[in-house]
């Protein structure tokens, strides 16, 4: 494969209209790419991401304070052109530059899948092009992945090689789960949510508080100004006056999450505070919020350590929209540090997170791990192409 691959990339699992393009190869390079090894083993430069367009539903959501399936699907059926034409825009190619389509094929909102899948599909039919389907989840561990940035606001990064195998957390408003990558597009599901995901328990926590759509941020804010008002870790819980909300499944021997309960303890705790008084004030919201916050990212950070204790990874990835985080990115990053003081040189973790933009929901990602698929010979035939809304990482 001697040509440059070029990969039109749609992702529309839930309420972001997003497209991507992204090159395959330096232009002007005669190398033949053969397979992902041996662009790990050598030399050869990582794709490109030459746009990354994405169109948000935020403002709609925000009125019912979370995502209705049906005014998320609609949204998609009117962005998912624009946001197309606009990719291609901004990445400077047109549509008969692109050598091969991607698409979310699942997990996600059925609805909103067949949006984004239909139009890949018949974008791949009328151009007789390969069409490659993604998993979500893979998506936003390849977020993390080795890429060149050049967006519209030319932003350019480089990451350094990836040594497998890897342990990827993955947290978002649908997704919580620890994947074993072995490989490139070899995965192993150690564990995953068995009822809410953390993201979306920020999100039903905030809008318990009445702290607005979308919660995670929000909860993070509040969780911050609490921290804020004292100089040290110790001191900020000899003051959180009681409250400690339960770390659900934390000392479970598995590596499986669950978020149930924890959002149920902290509706239990507000309902007492209401019954004492009108409403809550501002400062409880702050105590309330940092309590969460600690409990869901100890219950992440724990699963994710002992998992890589026990799997020996050469690195962890965060992924996902929760990887904005800063605490969990601080706590994560702490406990890896202290892991490998503590180890022998060859057991030591690197730690890898998404770029600018690539934490949520994106097709960048998308069209990222695509042209792995690609350069290991994936056909990509849109006949055969389906898509399930609980598409499993090992089912692709």
């Amino acid at each position: 494969m001697k040509k440059e691959i070029k990969i039109l990339a749609i992702e529309t699992s839930c309420d972001e209209t997003a497209a991507a393009v992204i090159c395959g190869a330096n232009e002007n390079s005669n190398i033949e790419i053969r397979n992902s090894k041996q662009i790990q083993n050598s030399k050869l430069k990582y794709p490109k991401v030459l746009s990354n367009v994405v169109s948000s539903q935020i403002d709609l959501h925000a009125k019912t304070g979370g995502v209705v399936p049906e005014v998320a699907s609609r949204a998609h059926m009117e962005a998912i052109i624009p946001v197309v034409e606009e990719a291609l825009s901004v990445a400077k190619n047109k549509i008969d530059d692109i050598t091969h389509v991607a698409v979310t094929a699942g997990p996600g909102l059925i609805g909103s899948l067949l949006v984004g899948f239909n139009t890949a599909k018949a974008l791949a039919y009328s151009l007789d092009l390969p069409l490659i389907p993604i998993n979500h989840i893979e998506g936003h561990i390849y977020s993390a992945m080795p890429a060149r940035v050049e967006s519209q606001k030319s932003v350019k990064s480089k990451v350094q090689g990836i040594k497998f195998p890897i342990l990827a957390l993955t947290v978002s408003g649908g997704h919580t789960s620890l994947t074993l990558v072995e490989e490139h597009l070899k995965y192993k599901t150690l564990g995953q949510t068995i009822d809410d995901a953390a993201g979306e328990a920020f999100d039903k926590v905030a809008k318990l508080l009445g702290l607005g759509y979308p919660g995670g941020p929000e909860v993070s804010k509040f969780a911050s100004k609490y921290r804020n008002k004292v100089e040290s870790r110790k001191s900020i819980k000899s003051k959180v006056q009681g409250i400690e909300f339960p770390r659900p499944l934390i000392n479970h021997p598995n590596f499986d999450f669950s978020f149930s309960g924890l959002k149920t303890a902290v509706l239990t705790h507000v309902l007492k505070l209401k019954a004492k008084s009108s409403g809550l004030t501002a400062s409880q919201k702050e105590e309330i919020c940092f309590a969460f916050e600690e409990a869901a990212i100890d219950v992440l950070a724990t699963k994710t350590m002992r998992a890589a204790r026990e799997f020996r990874p050469k690195g962890i990835i965060l992924a996902g929209g929760v990887a904005a985080n800063g605490r969990l990115r601080e706590e994560l990053k702490a406990r890896i540090e202290k892991y490998n003081s503590e180890v022998e040189e060859k057991f030591k973790m690197n730690f890898y997170l998404p770029g600018p933009g690539m934490s949520g929901d994106n097709a960048a990602m998308i069209g990222l791990a695509a042209y792995y698929h690609i350069i290991e010979g994936e056909k990509g035939d849109w006949r055969k192409s389906e898509i399930s809304a609980n598409l499993q990482i090992t089912d692709l």
